[in-house]
């Protein structure tokens, strides 16, 4: 009997594998869910949804290497592909990018766009040829990872997002120095005005709480306003404004030169300025100082973002004496520049240089105390009166410290961990609301002066609160401040909060007599909410300025001044009544 012979036609070819996508889709849909969305709709959630979008990123490579049936070659060329395509452009990011986030910017930005623009290709080309799909494959990869390398950071918001814009663009600084112009005005001083205290002296004003006395306005925006007054250009940096009369003192950065500037108060006009040759820059904040100067006797006294302390004449600008505080603290630069605002004390001005204090004479300019080193810190030294003895109080990485503002002798402190950036409040004769450190939380603390000693009693401590960068205000037995973008009302009583509403981030003010929190928001928008325990109620919004802000803003009288790193402008509030 004869055998049939197989021809090569009879060979039957092997079926090629689809690709199993589903997974891949589910991972990113989840991904995009976790990292981009869930974030912008549930407090308190961006951290998880940061992490869960670098989880995210590398699930998409475990389904493409393991679950996705895809050929082998495919499957460890995209692999190694995704991995040689970070590493090389990580090399060439621009410093904003590679330095931002304490360098962790581009994985946290990067791993979940890549995973996602990943798994679109896989979609896309899935019926494609071979050779296409893998040209198409390399394409997506390095897309979506050098990219990266065309843009900048211009900085971030209190929930990360970044201002993004290409490389070669100018910067909002550069653009503002092509338009400035040198000219000064001048104007006739009140002489009378001008012998009187200062009405807002630097920091958060008189006491540094942002508490305001004696002044109640409309609260119905949409019939009263508020009036601009005038509206101009200015150089980058985080300083507020400090006030005496018609003069409206802060600190900017032009160029190459840090500079402390006057305007008029009335009309915005420059006045005068003081130059020094030194720049500071980090890819959060941006360029400039940080510190807000303080008007103390007819001088100005400001700290630099490098560690130059200056006092002028208020008048001209003069310099009565000027010192290196960094050199005589040998402290370096923190991460965020010196941030510290002078606080003058009697015949002392005592600043801040990260997690120093260091205390100079006001007339010579001597120095007259350096404190220990305390670590990284972005706060300031205040003034606080317990039990009718001067404490100057400063938190730094190392805790809570108090110091007598003459010979800087610790009297007492509260050793606890973490770096702290805002105000301390007090909130009784002896208790205080200090922050917990690392945007953890807040603690309420009671100091008791005894026979021979200090002693400090923790009453609470509590995580729902957690300030940043943005300080709060203590009001009839309630804190009121931000964790992240959102206002958060707390009873201090307990530490237990009452309620979390709104999305504003940036700065804010109470006004006392009306029970009302006038906010700046991190988008410049200007917000009146009711400081009621019981519930959140907003009442007005209003549009101030233009680009991320958060100076903190200044209100004299019924005159409400703002900045942020590009402008200010001043707003005229309508009285209550009027």
């Amino acid at each position: 009997m004869l055998k049939e012979k197989k021809g090569p036609s009879s060979r039957v070819p092997a079926r090629k594998k689809t690709l199993r996508l589903l997974p891949g889709v589910i991972i990113a849909i989840m991904l995009l869910l976790i990292r981009y969305v869930i974030p912008e709709i549930v407090p308190g959630a961006l951290y998880a949804g940061i992490f869960g979008g670098i989880l995210g990123g590398l699930a998409v490579g475990i389904w493409w290497i393991i679950f996705s049936r895809a050929p082998g070659f495919e499957r460890w060329f995209a692999t190694v592909l995704m991995i040689a395509a970070l590493l090389a452009t990580s090399q060439i990011l621009d410093r904003s990018i590679a330095t931002a986030n304490v360098g962790l910017m581009f994985p946290i930005f990067a791993i979940p766009v890549l995973g996602i623009a990943f798994v679109v290709w896989a979609v896309a080309t899935r019926n494609l040829s071979n050779k296409l799909r893998r040209a198409t494959m390399a394409a997506t990869i390095l897309v979506a990872s050098g990219f990266w390398a065309l843009l900048r950071t211009d900085g971030m918001d209190s929930e990360v997002h970044h201002d993004l814009a290409w490389r070669w663009a100018k910067t909002p600084e550069e653009r503002f120095l092509e338009k400035a112009r040198n000219e000064l005005k001048k104007i006739v001083l009140d002489s009378a005005v001008m012998a009187t205290e200062p009405e807002w002296p630097g920091f958060r004003g008189p006491d540094r709480d942002g508490i305001i006395r004696g002044m109640k306005f409309n609260t119905d925006w949409t019939k009263s306003p508020p009036v601009e007054i005038w509206r101009r250009s200015v150089g980058p940096g985080c300083s507020s404004f400090a006030v005496h009369g018609a003069l409206l003192f802060t600190q900017e950065q032009r160029g190459d030169y840090e500079m402390v500037t006057c305007y008029s108060l009335e009309t915005g006009d420059p006045l005068w300025r003081h130059s020094d040759s030194t720049r500071f820059w980090d890819s959060h904040a941006g360029p400039g100082p940080r510190s807000t100067p303080t008007l103390s006797k007819g001088r100005v006294y400001t700290l630099g973002a490098t560690g130059i302390l200056n006092v002028l004449d208020e008048r001209n600008g003069t310099v009565i004496w000027s010192r290196d505080a960094a050199s005589d603290t040998e402290v370096q630069i923190p991460g965020w520049g010196y941030t510290s605002s002078p606080l003058v004390v009697d015949s002392t001005v005592i600043i801040a240089i990260a997690g120093n204090l260091a205390a100079y004479d006001i007339v010579t300019g001597n120095p007259r105390w350096i404190g220990p080193d305390g670590g990284e810190s972005y706060s300031s030294p205040h003034l606080m009166t317990i039990g009718e003895v001067k404490h100057i109080l400063f938190m730094n990485k190392t805790g809570v410290t108090s110091h007598t503002p003459y010979d800087g002798k610790v009297l007492w402190d509260l050793p606890r961990g973490g770096v702290r950036v805002i105000q301390p409040a007090l909130i009784a004769d002896n208790d205080l609301l200090v922050d917990a450190g690392d945007a953890k939380g807040v603690r309420r603390i009671s100091v008791k002066n005894g026979s021979d000693d200090y002693t400090i009693e923790e009453l609470w401590t509590s995580n729902k609160l957690k300030p940043n960068h943005n300080d709060l205000v203590v009001h009839k037995g309630h804190a009121y401040g931000f964790e992240g973008p959102n206002l958060i009302c707390m009873d201090i009583s307990n530490g237990d909060r009452n309620w979390r509403g709104g999305r504003f981030g940036g700065q804010l003010l109470l006004l006392a007599d009306q029970d009302l929190l006038l906010i700046l928001s991190e988008e410049g928008e200007l917000a009146l909410v009711k400081a009621n325990p019981e519930r959140f109620e907003e009442f007005a919004r209003f549009p101030a300025i233009e680009g991320k802000t958060w100076n903190h803003p200044v209100l004299v009288k019924n005159v409400l001044v703002v900045r942020n790193t590009q402008e200010m402008a001043a707003f005229r509030l309508s009285l209550e009544g009027n």
